[in-house]
């Protein structure tokens, strides 16, 4: 399950920044979470709510998930196109010369405090 050491690196990143910023307490944090990175939402959900508990800066912070759509360019004609409907080879021209945009990212967008 590596959805347990991606929260423990997000707490990691929310405490560091926390310090430098002198935060008290941490409402929730926004994570940007590509539809391909093979994360899967409820299970970083589910890690997120045990471990902040564990926490001071964080013990009630809430995890909001944005979901960033997988994008695929085709080389052969110059289009983009949804990867997850269409999987690797275009489905405007059929070329298999493709590579994958955007969509695998893992990305910490906002940390709320008050």
């Amino acid at each position: 399950m590596h959805e347990l050491g991606i929260v423990f690196h997000i707490i990691k990143t929310v405490e560091r920044v926390g310090a430098e910023n002198k935060l008290v307490q941490v409402s929730a944090v926004t994570l940007e979470l590509g539809e391909v990175s093979g994360v899967v939402p409820q299970e970083l959900s589910s890690c997120w709510s045990w471990a902040v508990k564990k926490t001071e800066l964080m013990k009630e912070a809430t995890l909001e998930i944005e979901t960033i759509p997988a994008l695929t360019f085709c080389e052969g004609c110059q289009k983009t196109y949804e990867t997850v409907q269409h999987g690797r080879i275009c489905p405007l021209c059929g070329s298999e010369h493709t590579y994958l945009v955007q969509g695998n990212e893992i990305n910490l967008k906002e940390i709320k405090a008050h």
